[in-house]
């Protein structure tokens, strides 16, 4: 039952081998696919299966009167602790590459220098600059204290990256593919996609599909068509209206420099927002509507210079968002970019929409499967067990557990990138350099001429009378790094662990969506099945994607903090799989390149 990835458990009497070599042997706890592997390499098929009997376990030291079951127990916590902490000590640093324009522009215009002081073109203080990445070098809480600030914004956390994961692999063992360059084709078809989105913000998501006849989103489709390095979903070789703005993932690959880009499974199907964000959401006796509360067309930010700087030096904003006065479902780019605006706690609304059962009297006051036809993985031991149910293990409290879990190891895991390897500039500041090259003449800023004439652009000065792009979030940025994604990192850890513990190829019944007409109200979906598993990959690109439409991320950091999620909760599920009772296979999961994974 049991392919190798089980604590061993020593007969009457006896000892582990002390002489076996401490990586591999008995210590084969982490193997599969990705991270560890290595470990499972020798001799899998010798590890002893996990289920066999706890009072086997020979003598602990124990307290006076502790019974057989205690000691073995006792014996096991520590077993698989020490096993976890050896094969996880064994993975390698991994390669972390970077786009080199750190080093090549000593003015730091490529990089990210939010709240630190600036001059009046926007350029970073010297020697603010090199207190910050000395700090970045050390890691040193006090070094970062050190460094001046230009306004009232303080630094992101950069101590919080260096705290230790007690669960999965730390942030040095996962690799992500470089950042765009500044002056690079990819970056310059970046810029025109989030111009595009700016600009697209207040279109209804139902626009965003085959057949549609918007105009805006045709002029989208077709200049990001031409953009010689445009990394987003394509049919047949083209961006079309139902590919248009839709999420991606991006691998580290070390055949390809600059990554390997994929499609998630489920993310071009249906509507553009996932079903786990139209549905209310159960609380026992209570329930959370799914509506949220719209900001206005207005409530655009940092679109003049002086505003724009100000957001740079970390000064706070003069003006605030401006709010429709009815709710209503997620209808458009700005009304996704304002519900993920403070960062809502969606791993605990989807973990109650998959564990609680259905109920017809009232669906507010159910989740999305019958009571009686759960949505478990088919690996998961309750399927076959007739007389127990699933609590501590398998059940809700676990899955909530890991779901959270998962989501701090990996925001921790996406900010040490953000802080001691890449330090990438957000799309405002690059907005900032377009705005001086076309209005004030400093021709020393390198975009590319496919950027500098882009029909995006040009809408974009003719709309508010400036080049700079446009933000739904009065502040602008988070301030710290743009690559990659903080929130999208979150969604796909969520979104990785539920696939592990939910059946990802079940039908979602009763698919809805927002009326065009009046968004305050659901319409049935009628299209082509949509699967639980592709929804949760669809959320998962909705959370990072949203940034994209408040202006302050690019497609590639939503798109590299993926997989970040993904190895972080593998990682995790391989040394939970470890600590199990039950007689288990195995997690097996689709990762979001569509290969299949069992840990």
């Amino acid at each position: 039952m049991n392919n190798g990835t089980s604590i061993p458990t020593p007969q009457p009497g006896e000892d582990l081998d002390p002489g076996l070599d401490p990586g591999l042997g008995r210590r084969h706890l982490l193997g599969g696919a990705g991270l560890g592997a290595a470990l499972l390499a020798a001799n899998p098929a010798a590890i002893p299966p996990a289920h066999a009997q706890l009072a086997s376990t020979g003598p602990a030291n124990t307290a006076p009167g502790a019974r057989p079951i205690d000691a073995a127990v006792h014996r096991r916590a520590q077993e698989v602790r020490a096993a976890c902490a050896q094969a996880a000590g064994a993975i390698p640093i991994a390669p972390h590459p970077a786009n080199g324009d750190e080093a090549r522009y000593p003015n730091a215009i490529g990089s990210d220098t939010r709240s630190l002081p600036h001059d009046a073109r926007g350029e970073v203080d010297p020697a603010a600059w090199r207190l910050y990445l000395a700090a970045c070098q050390t890691g040193d809480p006090a070094d970062f204290e050190k460094v001046p600030l230009g306004g009232v914004r303080r630094l992101g956390n950069p101590a919080g990256t260096l705290e230790v994961s007690l669960c999965g692999p730390d942030p040095t063992q996962i690799a992500i593919p470089p950042a765009p360059a500044l002056a690079s084709a990819e970056r310059a078809a970046e810029a025109v996609e989030v111009y595009w989105q700016a600009l697209l913000r207040d279109v209804p998501l139902a626009a965003f599909r085959d057949g549609s006849e918007d105009r805006d989103v045709i002029a989208a489709c077709a200049e990001l068509s031409g953009m010689s390095d445009f990394r987003g979903p394509k049919a047949d070789g083209r961006v079309t209206p139902a590919t248009l703005l839709r999420g991606s993932a991006l691998y580290f690959d070390a055949a390809a420099p600059m990554g390997r880009s994929v499609t998630p499974p489920g993310v071009l199907d249906g509507p553009v927002v996932s079903q786990f964000l139209l549905r209310d959401v159960p609380f026992g006796s209570q329930w959370m509507s799914a509506q949220i509360r719209p900001a206005t067309p207005a409530s655009e930010f940092l679109t003049n210079h002086e505003d724009w700087l100000r957001a740079q030096n970390g000064e706070a904003p003069r003006r605030g968002v401006t709010y429709e006065s009815t709710p209503r479902y997620i209808a458009t780019g700005r009304d996704l970019g304002e519900w993920v605006r403070h960062i809502p706690p969606f791993p605990a609304f989807v973990v109650q929409l998959l564990t609680t059962g259905a109920f017809g009297p009232d669906p507010r006051y159910g989740g999305m499967f019958p009571a009686a036809q759960p949505a478990m993985a088919p690996t998961n031991p309750y399927v076959s067990l007739r007389k127990q149910n699933p609590a501590s293990s398998f059940g809700p409290p676990q899955v909530a557990a890991l779901v959270f879990e998962a989501a701090n190891n990996t925001i921790r895991a996406a900010y040490w990138q953000k802080f001691f390897v890449h330090r990438t500039l957000r799309p405002e500041a690059y907005g900032g350099l377009a705005h001086q090259r076309l209005a004030n003449g400093v021709a020393d800023y390198p975009l590319p001429d496919a950027f500098l004439r882009a029909e995006a652009l040009e809408r974009t000065r003719a709309k508010q009378g400036t080049h700079l792009l446009s933000q739904i979030y009065p502040d602008g940025s988070p301030n710290f790094s743009a690559y990659p994604g903080g929130a999208s990192s979150v969604a796909s850890a969520v979104a990785t662990v539920l696939k592990a513990f939910f059946d990802e190829t079940r039908v979602i019944e009763n698919a809805v969506e927002p009326d065009p007409r009046d968004p305050t109200k659901l319409i049935p979906y009628r299209g082509p099945p949509l699967t639980l598993g592709g929804e949760l990959n669809k959320l998962a690109t909705n959370f990072g994607n949203a940034r994209n439409w408040g202006g302050i991320h690019w497609r590639s950091d939503a798109a590299a903090s993926m997989p970040i999620g993904e190895a972080v909760a593998i990682g995790m599920l391989r040394e939970i799989r470890t600590t199990y009772r039950e007689s288990f296979d195995g997690f097996s999961l689709t990762r979001f390149d569509g290969s299949r994974v069992t840990v």
